[in-house]
């Protein structure tokens, strides 16, 4: 790893956090969550960032992104008491294929469907990554999240 490499991951992390702030602003998120989504999303862009490095496909490079930060939303969720969709949302943002969707379509008005086929297949590929990403953590048992132990076993309660 070089050094300009490290900086340039380190500001896009950084506008991903700000952007993702911006993003969570404007779908009414609590106040006392604005760092805790900006968190998510800074978090799931650097994750994409350093799969991009290393495998060079955006299908697995999102996949993976949506699997961290779906994962910190759900730690978030249940540590600061609040639903998934307030970290989840907003988080998400900046790994929206959403340049894959206006390319596809202008692509579709400009009459090159060659062109809106292949940027529309890799759009929907992405969608799907992430989409099965979010799935597969939402799925997993809540313990996986909780930060806490149980030092007391449950004792069953019976009716009198």
């Amino acid at each position: 790893m070089n050094l300009p490499l490290l900086l340039e991951w380190a500001l896009q992390t950084a506008v991903a956090f700000i952007s993702t702030i911006a993003f969570a602003i404007v779908f009414h998120t609590p106040r006392k969550q604005y760092a805790f989504a900006g968190m998510v999303g800074g978090i799931g862009w650097l994750v994409y960032l350093i799969c991009m490095h290393f495998m060079d496909d955006a299908a697995f490079a999102s996949f993976f992104a949506a699997l961290a930060l779906t994962y910190l939303g759900r730690i978030f969720s249940f540590s600061r008491k609040a639903p998934l969709p307030v970290f989840l949302v907003s988080g998400i943002f900046p790994i929206v294929p959403g340049a894959g969707i206006y390319y596809t379509g202008y692509h579709i008005f400009m009459n090159d469907n060659a062109s809106a086929l292949s940027t529309g297949m890799q759009t929907i590929k992405i969608a799907i990554a992430i989409a099965l990403g979010i799935g597969i953590v939402v799925s997993l048992p809540r313990f996986f999240f909780t930060l806490r132990k149980s030092s007391a076993p449950q004792q069953e309660r019976t009716r009198p």
